[in-house]
């Protein structure tokens, strides 16, 4: 199967620069799997598509201010990192800019000394690994020195950094958000629990390689990027019980769906663990825990949509997107939504 398989062409005035003012106005395009028939809604009428005694899974992940602005010791050239991947004890995989002056051995500083670090190594894809120094706590440090890094089509400043956070964020750790929860309120979530459906939260550390273009032409030629997961006991033995009682489970992005394929047997149970998942879903795929998936609009010929094009099909959601594209729908991180039922 081709790259190009997955092409569309998208008029700019469709990417979304901003999210609404309130999350769960935007609309939301219901593709029904059985026969690729489309229904035009908004989010907030998801409550009358999930089932009592079904389980909606999140992922709880939270963007971190992953980007900094220094320099090289001894020199007054910027240098932007953005930091992708924790490896522990202070070690970081990172993107550089420019990367010339951020050679192995460079020593960097970040906020008059608050923070500094040395380049130990770079790597074969052109990443840095990049070790910080520093006094406290390093997420408190971010904190202070850091930006959120937005995607690169958002062009307009984000006046509220808590709009690219969900509003059930809790674990820090993501470069980028997992954007199909935006839409999601604190009123909606509470409306899902008295129907009676049941709530669980997986942690998927969201890196920049999500949004990385396919570069060769055979997608099977495809390394995909890896990610950290963590699945808990509560949440492992809510979706065994959806899924014994007959229930539906539904994934809220494809960052909860990579990670419940990356966990579930056969029959679709998962167990609590942690670990990296390098998962890619194409076309053929077959799924094991997902019932329904709630995703928003991607780019062409990106493995999000790959993914997508394997939970429906490639015709069905080819053809969806193009009616998306008539009817003048937002797309990617800020855009509208888009449920494949």
């Amino acid at each position: 199967m081709k790259k190009s398989d997955f092409y569309f062409d998208l008029p700019e005035r469709l990417i979304a620069q901003h999210p609404l003012e309130q999350r769960d106005a935007s609309r939301m395009m219901v593709l029904d799997r059985r026969d690729g028939s489309v229904t035009h809604r908004h989010f907030h009428d998801m409550l009358e598509y999930v089932k009592p005694g079904d389980c909606v899974v999140f992922n709880n992940s939270r963007v971190i201010p992953a980007r900094l602005m220094g320099h090289a010791v001894g020199h007054v050239t910027p240098i932007e990192v953005l930091l992708l991947t924790d490896k522990g004890d202070g070690l970081w995989e990172c993107l550089t800019r420019p990367g010339r002056k951020t050679r192995a051995g460079v020593e960097l500083t970040f906020g008059d000394g608050l923070l500094t670090a040395t380049v130990e190594a770079v790597q074969p894809d052109g990443n840095r690994l990049i070790r910080f120094h520093y006094e406290g706590i390093f997420l408190e440090i971010l904190d202070k020195l850091g930006t959120m890094p937005l995607p690169p089509y958002i062009k307009e400043k984000l006046e509220d950094p808590e709009r690219y956070q969900t509003v059930y964020s809790k674990t820090p750790g993501s470069a980028a958000a997992p954007t199909a929860g935006l839409h999601f309120t604190k009123e909606l979530l509470e409306a899902l629990k008295d129907k009676g459906v049941k709530l669980a939260f997986v942690t998927l550390h969201v890196g920049l390689g999500t949004f990385r273009p396919v570069k060769e032409d055979e997608i099977t030629d495809h390394v995909m990027h890896s990610e950290f997961y963590v699945m808990d006991e509560e949440t492992a033995k809510i979706i065994n019980d959806t899924r014994d009682a007959g229930g539906d489970i539904w994934a809220v992005g494809t960052t909860a769906t990579r990670t419940l394929e990356t966990i579930a047997d056969e029959t679709g149970h998962v167990r609590a663990q942690s670990g990296w998942t390098a998962i890619f879903i194409y076309p053929g795929y077959r799924f094991k825990a997902v019932d329904h998936l709630i995703t928003n609009f991607h780019l062409p010929e990106s493995t999000l949509m790959m993914l997508i094009s394997a939970f429906a099909s490639r015709e069905m959601v080819m053809n969806a997107y193009q009616e998306a594209i008539r009817e003048e729908y937002r797309f990617f991180s800020f855009g509208d939504s888009m449920m494949l039922y």
